[in-house]
C-alpha cells in the first residue's frame, strides 16, 4: 500500500499500478516555457490544454508532494457546473447575458471532463447522473423552487433544472422525509484521486514534467524559486488554491476552509435496491449547512459536510483533516438520511481545505507583462470549475481568442481578506450561522430570515 494511502479513501482504494511510480523533485536552476506551481486539477488541465495547443513547448509542473496530494484528490467527486459565485453576482459585475454564458460554459465544462476522460482512457469511475438537491420540509421545497426558479429566470429550461416531485425524488433516491427534489443533469461523478493520478500520466505522455516533493517558496515573473532550485520560464502558472496562503504575500488571497468527509464499506445490493441512486446522481439536501454525497462505484457512500472550524492565520495542516465531532455529525447525518446503513462500518475519515476568496468568486487570469497566471477559489465546486480554468489560461496564454477568454471571471480580481482577528472571527461566524438557522427552522418550522440575510451579505449567495 503506498505511504500516502490513509489521505482519503480514494487514496486507500488506489493500486501500486495507479499511483504510478515516484516522481522526483526539482534540484539545480532549470528553464522552461511554462512553470506550474501546484500538481492538482488546475495545474494538471493547465497543462494538458497547454501542450494540446502547442506540443512543443516545454511545461514543468512543480508539487511540493505528489499529484493530487490536495482538494483535488480528496474531495467528494462531483465534477458539477455549481460555481461558488451566484448568477446575480456575476450579472451585477457584468449582465445577465454574460451570467448565463458563464453558466452554459460550466454544464459544457462537465460534459469537456467526460470526453477527455474517455479519449485518454484515464479510469476514475466518470459518471454523467446529475445532481439531485433533495427538500425534506416544506421550507427547503419553497428555497428550491425559488432557487430553480432564479436559474430559468436566465434562460435555462426543465432540460437543465427542474423541480420533482415526491413521488420522482423518492424513485431516484429514498431518503427519509424527502416532499420533493430539484434535478439538473449537468453532473457527474468520479473518483477524484484517480482522475488527477490518470491525468498526470497523460500530461507527461504529452511531453510535460512533473516534479514532486518540490515546494515552492517564493513564486515570482518569470520565476519560481524552490526548496531545491529554481524555474525560470516566460509564463509561471500559480495554482495553488488552498495552499496559497504559505506563499510570501499572499496570505490575505484567498482563505482555507475545512470540509470533512466519511466513507461507509460497500453496501449490499439489497440496502441499494431501497436507496436508489442507480443513475450514482450526486445529492444533498436544501438545509443550510452544506452536505454532499455520492454512491460510489464500489456501492459505498462517500459523505461530507462543512461545520469545521477556519484555522488562525489561515493555517493548513494534517491534523486539522480529521475532527472527531464533525465527523461524528457528518456520520449522524448519513444516518438521519438513510437510517438503513444501521450500523455499517465507518471505513475511512479525511478532510482537507478549499480556497475561499473574499467576495465567493473563483477566478482566471493572465498577466503578459509579468508572465503570471493564476485561477482559483473554486470553494469546494473544482472538480469541474478546474477544466474551465486549464481550457482559458491556456487560450490566454498563448494568445487564442476563444468564447472562453471573454468569460465573465477572467480577470476578475476579489478584495484580499480581512486581517486576524477579523478573519478568523468572521469566517467562523460564517461557520455558524448554518447550524443555527437550521436549528431554528427545526425548532420553529420558520424561516431564521436575520441569518439567512447575514449570511447572504457575507457570501453574495
Amino acid at each position: 500500500m503506498h505511504d500516502l494511502a490513509n489521505l482519503s479513501l480514494w487514496h486507500a482504494t488506489m493500486t501500486d499500478d495507479e499511483w504510478g511510480p515516484a516522481r522526483s523533485a526539482l534540484a539545480g536552476d532549470h528553464h522552461f516555457d511554462i512553470a506550474i506551481v501546484g500538481g492538482g486539477y488546475t495545474g494538471l488541465w493547465t497543462a494538458y490544454y497547454l501542450l494540446q495547443r502547442d506540443p512543443a513547448l516545454r511545461v514543468a509542473i512543480l508539487e511540493s508532494e505528489v499529484v493530487g496530494f490536495g482538494a483535488s484528490g480528496r474531495n467528494g467527486g462531483w465534477c458539477s457546473a455549481i460555481m461558488p459565485m451566484s448568477l446575480d453576482a456575476i450579472s451585477a459585475e457584468s449582465s445577465r447575458s454574460e451570467a448565463t454564458r458563464m453558466q452554459s460554459a460550466m454544464h459544457e465544462t462537465v460534459r469537456e471532463v467526460g470526453r477527455v476522460v474517455a479519449g485518454e482512457g484515464i479510469a476514475c469511475d466518470y459518471e454523467y447522473g446529475g445532481c439531485l438537491s433533495l427538500c425534506r420540509s416544506e421550507l427547503q421545497l419553497q428555497r428550491e423552487v425559488d432557487q430553480v426558479s432564479q436559474l430559468q429566470s436566465y434562460g435555462f429550461t426543465d432540460a437543465d433544472y427542474r423541480m420533482l416531485s415526491r413521488g420522482e425524488a423518492l424513485e431516484r433516491c429514498g431518503a427519509t422525509d424527502v416532499v420533493g427534489a430539484s434535478f439538473t443533469p449537468h453532473c457527474a461523478v468520479v473518483h477524484p484521486a484517480r482522475l488527477a493520478r490518470g491525468l498526470a500520466r497523460v500530461v507527461e505522455r504529452a511531453g510535460a514534467t512533473i516534479y514532486e516533493h518540490t515546494r515552492a517558496t517564493q513564486v515570482r515573473p518569470h520565476s519560481v524559486l524552490t526548496d531545491g532550485g529554481s524555474a525560470s520560464a516566460s509564463v509561471v502558472v500559480r495554482a495553488t488554491e488552498a495552499f496559497t496562503p504559505a506563499l510570501p504575500g499572499l496570505r490575505r488571497v484567498v482563505a482555507p476552509i475545512y470540509s470533512l468527509m466519511i466513507a461507509t464499506e460497500p453496501l449490499s445490493h439489497g440496502f441499494w435496491e431501497s436507496a436508489g441512486l442507480r443513475e450514482r446522481s450526486t445529492f444533498n439536501d436544501g438545509r443550510h449547512m452544506i452536505i454532499y454525497g455520492q454512491r460510489t462505484a464500489d456501492d459505498r457512500f462517500a459523505f461530507g459536510g462543512r461545520g469545521a472550524w477556519y484555522h488562525w492565520g489561515s493555517k493548513v495542516r494534517p491534523q486539522y483533516d480529521r475532527d472527531e465531532r464533525v465527523h461524528n455529525l457528518i456520520h449522524a447525518t448519513l444516518r438521519e438520511l438513510f437510517p438503513g446503513i444501521g450500523d455499517a462500518e465507518i471505513t475511512h475519515r479525511w478532510g482537507g481545505a478549499v480556497a475561499a476568496g473574499r467576495d465567493w468568486w473563483c477566478q482566471a487570469s493572465f498577466d503578459r507583462e509579468s508572465g503570471l497566471a493564476t485561477a482559483g477559489g473554486y470553494l469546494g465546486d473544482g472538480v469541474g470549475t478546474t477544466n474551465l480554468a486549464g481550457r482559458t489560461l491556456a487560450d490566454l496564454i498563448t494568445e487564442t481568442s476563444t468564447d472562453l477568454t471573454s468569460l465573465a471571471w477572467v480577470d476578475h480580481q476579489s478584495r484580499r481578506w480581512e486581517p486576524e482577528p477579523f478573519r478568523f472571527l468572521g469566517i467562523n461566524s460564517m461557520v455558524r450561522l448554518p447550524i443555527g438557522a437550521d436549528r431554528h427552522e427545526e425548532r420553529k418550522g420558520k424561516r431564521s430570515r436575520w441569518r439567512e440575510a447575514v449570511l447572504q451579505r457575507l457570501t453574495g449567495h
